[in-house]
């Protein structure tokens, strides 16, 4: 039984590279289910998603990582968001039709990639980088190479297993302030490529690494779990609604009885009547509302 929704970190003994691998369909499964996305769409939300995960897994500190892609294009927006304990959400925004076989650039449009580091102590970062590449793992390569000097390689499968949207991925990577082989790295790049979508999805980590990298010698971590998680809550709701001038609810609360926000990413919706608006004007958090 293979395990999905899990990262595994590994280490080359004999070459200074490192490795992660993830599978994804339950997480996957969350992001899409409130959504009516077009099939191209959802594969570029399945590959943001595996990228996300194995950049998140990159991180030395506690913090989170968005990926996002913007263009003028009919897919104006898709972006995921991960944190260093592999908990991730994502949404995308669709205008316009969209072709079956839509390709990124025509996606997209005229737009980039934003990459936002935000560490929960210390400074937060953002790299923007032009869709220059093919595909998304192209584009984020160039960025790695730009941003930090590291040859990096990611390898994304986006299909389905048992019925279910599934999507997985590898990333190698050159340890820093270590003199690998670009030879070395190519070599370990070369076997990685080989990978099918289908073994990535149907067989345990351990047996994909071993079909790969039989001839060398690795060191696998014990695995992380990924999960879907948002962050979203009536409290956070609440405290965007007293950012908002009061004549802004008050004409809200009077042409529709009640203010009810959506969350894009999971699909709660929170409802505050005018009652639950004057406790949160007094400061008091808004009560959960009654069930009856």
């Amino acid at each position: 039984m293979t395990q999905h929704d899990q990262l595994h970190r590994y280490l080359f003994e004999n070459y200074a590279v490192r490795g992660e691998l993830v599978t994804v369909s339950e997480t996957l499964d969350q992001i899409l289910a409130n959504h009516n996305y077009p099939q191209p769409v959802k594969n570029v939300l399945s590959e943001l998603l595996v990228a996300t995960s194995l950049l998140t897994a990159t991180l030395k500190f506690a913090g989170d990582i968005t990926v996002q892609l913007q263009g003028d294009g009919p897919m104006t927006l898709a972006v995921i968001n991960g944190d260093n304990n592999q908990q991730l959400r994502g949404v995308a925004r669709v205008q316009g039709e969209i072709p079956e076989e839509a390709s990124l650039k025509t996606l997209v449009g005229n737009g980039y990639l934003v990459i936002t580091i935000s560490p929960e102590e210390g400074e937060r970062y953002q790299g923007v980088v032009g869709l220059e590449g093919e595909t998304l793992a192209e584009c984020l390569e160039d960025y790695f190479l730009r941003s930090e000097q590291l040859p990096t390689r990611l390898i994304i499968r986006t299909g389905e297993h048992d019925g279910k949207p599934a999507a997985g991925g590898m990333l190698l990577q050159v340890m820093p302030a270590q003199n690998a082989q670009a030879e070395d790295f190519e070599h370990l790049v070369a076997l990685t490529d080989t990978i099918k979508a289908e073994e990535l999805f149907s067989l345990p980590a351990n047996d994909v690494l071993w079909r790969l990298y039989h001839e060398e010698e690795v060191t696998v971590y014990d695995p992380q779990g990924v999960e879907f998680k948002c962050t979203c809550s009536r409290e956070r709701c609440a405290g965007a609604l007293k950012t908002l001038p009061d004549e802004e609810i008050n004409s809200i609360l009077a042409d529709e009885g009640e203010i009810d926000m959506h969350c894009d990413y999971c699909g709660n919706h929170y409802v505050f009547n005018a009652m639950d608006i004057a406790e949160i004007r007094n400061n008091s958090a808004p009560a959960d509302p009654q069930i009856h």
